[in-house]
């Protein structure tokens, strides 16, 4: 009997190994279709999608990628599928063949819209959905924007040290804001985690896959920043945000959806500013008094 209860152990083991080995070939094999590994925030595997290539402007301020351009694919797992949100920049000319492509490939395109204003080209936002094998929606995506100028041979941006190439001071930014943040390809970025849960399909939608507030700070000297990024607010708390915003002199540049179906229903706010930038802190730390967050101070 011994022998028995030995082997099916045996057995057992090794087909859980077997399982993990397959969930890391999965994984590897999305890394191979994204050219990169993924930042893995929990179960979220994000895949980010710099627009490295344009060269945008606003208001004389030249854009680097990860402060406005930068797109983004995620996965939850859902068992031995996935759940996948994401977030493509694209110019003008790029949008009606991406979308062909990716609503031929059973992609579905949940949002089209401009995050900013004035922006020197414009540039559009297209938020997609999908559920399915995570390398298979990986390859949809991927020749999908193969219609467009996307590069794929850009790594992430190695994190660099809190006050590297900023005119403003990070320590005095995160204390007026109530929050930390983190420097990422020249931009100070903070993600801030709503206090509650947004669920699709009765299941709740992780901060990586996009329900988090985005917060990102650009140096355009002496001690000025611009800011950018949204507030994911519901129905209610709009209204008092958007307010907020104003009254602390930034620019409400958008306010829309990116999902479908979701509960509570959410609005993205998008905006921008340009000004000293413990000053802006303190106007955006107003605004997230309004809106129902986790954490901070």
């Amino acid at each position: 009997m011994r022998r028995i209860l030995s082997f099916a152990s045996l057995t057992l083991s090794l087909g859980l190994a077997l399982q993990a080995k397959a969930a890391q070939t999965d994984w590897f094999i999305v890394d191979t279709i994204l050219t990169h590994p993924a930042t893995i925030s929990g179960d979220v595997h994000r895949y980010g999608l710099l627009r490295s290539d344009l060269n945008v402007s606003i208001d004389g301020v030249a854009l680097k990628p990860a402060f406005a351009l930068g797109g983004w694919l995620a996965f939850e797992p859902m068992g031995d599928t996935a759940m996948m949100m994401g977030d493509l920049v694209l110019t003008e000319s790029e949008i009606n063949p991406v979308m062909e492509k990716l609503l031929a490939k059973g992609v579905e395109v949940t949002a089209l819209h401009n995050h900013l204003l004035r922006a020197n080209p414009p540039t559009f936002y297209m938020h997609v959905s999908g559920q399915g094998d995570p390398a298979d929606l990986a390859r949809k995506v991927r020749a999908a924007l193969e219609e467009s100028r996307t590069p794929f041979d850009v790594k992430p941006p190695a994190e660099a040290a809190a006050n590297s190439g900023f005119n403003f001071d990070t320590a005095k930014v995160e204390a007026a804001i109530g929050f930390k943040g983190r420097a990422n390809g020249g931009v100070y970025q903070f993600g801030i985690a709503r206090a509650d849960s947004i669920k699709m399909q009765d299941m709740n939608v992780p901060p990586a896959m996009g329900t988090a507030i985005a917060i990102n700070f650009q140096s355009t000297g002496e001690g000025k920043a611009a800011i950018t990024g949204d507030f994911v607010a519901l129905e209610s708390e709009v209204q008092p945000l958007i307010k907020a915003l104003r009254e602390n002199g930034i620019e409400v540049t958008a306010i829309h959806n990116h999902m479908v179906g979701e509960e509570p229903r959410a609005f993205f706010v998008h905006f921008w500013a340009n000004d000293d930038a413990v000053k802006l802190a303190s106007g955006l730390h107003a605004a997230l008094k309004t809106v129902a967050v986790r954490g901070g101070s």
